[in-house]
């Protein structure tokens, strides 16, 4: 069926990989400083060393309960040959970081990778050339995440002579791909074959090669599989091409085949002989007959959106319920492909973190509804920070919703708080009190800041993994100010990495300790979710590689201002870089930004600055306005090479930074002195 085309036989350029934080995904740290041999029991294993896998990965089965790699073994760093192949094939686990440029030989060498392993590579620096790895019958229990696996490519496109993939299983189970950058080779990126089960692959980048993502070759209906949140981009077929699969779930993936370039698809999801399919949530983007299948076997799709395919989409028959085997939670549709672009591939370290023989292991508390943690809300565990403390506490919250207030005071710093659920939405802190509702005490209402569900005021915080959420219901209190705010910020150094921020006015609060007081705040990887003034304050704020969603007022009307800061004079305001700004609302009904002049105060010099980021149709063609008798040209509005429906050309309502200026906004710019990283 397929028709295959034949790349040019000239050398690609190598890419440096995407250095990009995830969506759904634990934070990355890395350990530039360990040690072969270094003992496990004295080292703070990063976040990545002890994650385990979500999806069939996860599940009780074959004696293997769920997928943690070589947690329970040694950390060690290597970059050579030599040492990556003497600890992949070793028979005790390990945990093994790759921090160097590593290049197979001979050409096409996989390594025979062992049970109870985790290869992780450190930050983008951990890449295998011109081979990969291969998990032989009864491996399991075993980790790929954060590599780039290229170039064992031998100059034959539908190469039949060398198989010479990324990533090969055969009769291997308990098995999770996550975050890689596989391409390039002479084979497929990722074969999972003769009844290979219990594996998940997630939000890796597979592309530029004839075969992607093979699944299959048995006579057996054995192999359960989840694939999700995967940019599957320039490649023919097998994307995936799933054979005889008991159980495959497929979601929240992006298949795309670019128009004009020298690889055209020929078919993107598979389902073959005895499959049984679920196909969720899922975008394709110019792909030829993007989902297909076998007379005998099966597809329910849900959710999925087609855009500028062609040829066969196909479904039919009976599938399974995802959720009777393990949880999970689908991201929109529409967010897949800016989730993906910014989040799929490995994750680059912000910063370097102090090394595994020097850095404090941190105190952990954990946070449980069930009573299985130290403390059943977080606000006990915040509590049970001891004052001024001088390292790092995390408060790990297990999955489930909390109804109540958080407050981290001044004095206690270094604190992270950390869903450990597989999705940012399955940890949620949510409360309702709005600017105008009353106090308990009779004292008067709470205001715009107080009313916060979770209020930061402690430096070098940092959050990952949850949802923080304000659900007041305007609708039924209109007789009352109705700023919501979700996160409020007065402090420096925070950190953000992988949340949703939810609200309706007044959303997340980036404010200072006071006015001559420096704050900083850095998002990734994430949401927030608004529409009126919902990014707001007179921090120095940095959203970058994230999704802003716009939302309809209560009443269903879309009209609505995305940010507006309060930036004192000579300071950075609010920047949103390499993100993307979309939702559910009219066209042309929100404006990117208008100047909060706190108080009527004329010193203030309120800053927003949007560049390098997809704007929606929803973007007015004259993105700023004017607020309070304040005109927004006597400040500081602009905004550089954005993108989209919603973009528009430089004029004097509409200011565009010029290259020169653009050299001085960049997210280090807004940063100065801090490096953020993960801890």
């Amino acid at each position: 069926m397929a028709q295959h085309r034949r790349r040019r036989t000239t050398a690609l350029a190598l890419g440096v990989p995407l250095a990009l934080t995830a969506a759904g995904g634990l934070a990355y740290g890395f350990l530039p400083g360990a040690q072969p041999e270094a003992s496990a029991a004295t080292i703070a294993a990063p976040a990545w060393a002890t994650a385990t896998a979500d999806g069939f990965a996860s599940v009780n089965s074959l004696g293997q309960n769920g997928t943690y790699g070589g947690r329970d073994g040694q950390i060690v760093t290597v970059k050579t040959l030599a040492d990556l192949e003497k600890y992949a094939t070793a028979s005790e686990p390990y945990v093994i970081v790759v921090a160097a440029t590593i290049t197979m030989d001979p050409v096409g060498k996989e390594i025979k990778v062992q049970s109870n392993k985790t290869i992780v590579g450190s930050g983008t620096s951990g890449q295998i050339v011109g081979g990969g790895f291969f998990l032989g019958p009864g491996v399991h229990n075993v980790i790929i995440r954060n590599l780039t696996i290229r170039d064992a490519y031998q100059g034959v496109w539908n190469d039949k002579e060398h198989d010479f993939d990324a990533i090969q299983m055969d009769g291997a189970h308990h098995v999770w791909i996550d975050h890689n950058d596989l391409r390039h080779m002479a084979d497929g990126l990722i074969d999972v074959r003769k009844d290979s089960t219990c594996v998940t692959v997630s939000w890796n980048k597979l592309s530029q090669d004839n075969k992607a993502f093979g699944i299959g070759w048995t006579e057996n209906v054995v192999t359960d599989i989840t694939v999700h949140h995967n940019w599957i981009r320039e490649t023919e077929q097998r994307n995936p091409s799933t054979d005889n699969a008991a159980h495959a779930h497929l979601y929240n993936n992006f298949l795309e085949d670019v128009a004009g370039t020298d690889i055209t698809s020929s078919y993107g999801n598979y389902s073959r002989g005895a499959t049984k399919m679920v196909l969720e949530n899922s975008w394709f983007q110019g792909f030829k007959n993007p989902v297909i299948k076998d007379s005998t076997a099966s597809i329910v799709q849900k959710g999925n959106t087609f855009v500028g395919t062609s040829g066969r989409n196909e479904s039919g028959g009976t599938a399974f319920d995802p959720k009777t085997y393990y949880a999970y939670t689908l991201d929109k549709t529409a967010d897949v492909p800016a989730l993906l672009k910014s989040g799929a591939g490995p994750r680059g370290s912000i910063g370097t973190t102090a090394t595994a023989t020097t850095k404090a292991a941190a105190t952990t508390l954990t946070v449980a509804k069930d009573g299985s943690g130290q403390y059943s809300t977080v606000q006990a565990a915040v509590n049970a920070v001891p004052a001024n403390n001088s390292s790092r506490v995390v408060i790990s919250v297990k999955p489930g919703t909390y109804r109540e207030l958080v407050k981290v005071p001044s004095n206690k710093p270094h604190v992270t708080i950390q869903g450990t659920g597989s999705s940012r939405n399955d940890t949620v802190i949510v409360y309702n009190n709005a600017s105008g509702t009353p106090k308990p005490d009779g004292s008067g209402t709470y205001g715009t800041g107080g009313s916060a569900t979770v209020a930061v005021e402690a430096d070098d915080f940092q959050a990952r993994n949850l949802t923080v959420s304000n659900d007041f219901d305007e609708a039924a209190h209109q007789d009352i100010a109705n700023q919501a705010v979700a996160l409020r910020t007065a402090a420096d150094k925070v950190f953000l990495d992988g949340v949703i921020v939810t609200g309706d006015q007044d959303t997340l609060l980036v404010d200072t300790a006071a006015k001559d007081r420096l704050g900083r705040v850095y998002m990734t990887n994430s949401y927030v979710v608004g529409n009126v003034d919902f990014i707001f304050g007179r921090a120095t704020a940095v959203i970058d590689k994230s999704v802003i969603t716009l939302k309809k007022r209560w009443n269903g009307t879309s009209a609505g201002y995305v940010t507006a800061p309060s930036t004192a004079a000579n300071r950075k305001g609010i920047l949103i870089a390499n993100s993307t700004v979309n939702g559910d609302v009219s066209s042309a009904s929100f404006y990117l930004g208008r100047p909060w002049h706190a108080g009527g105060d004329t010193t203030l010099d309120p800053q927003t600055t949007v560049r390098n980021t997809s704007l929606s149709a929803a973007i007015k063609s004259t993105p700023w306005t004017d607020m309070s008798g304040f005109s927004w040209k006597d400040d500081r509005f602009a905004e550089y090479r954005n993108t989209g429906a919603g973009s528009g050309a430089a004029s004097s309502n509409r200011p565009q930074l010029t290259d020169a200026q653009a050299t001085g906004q960049e997210v280090a710019d807004w940063l100065g002195d801090w490096t953020p990283s993960a801890s």
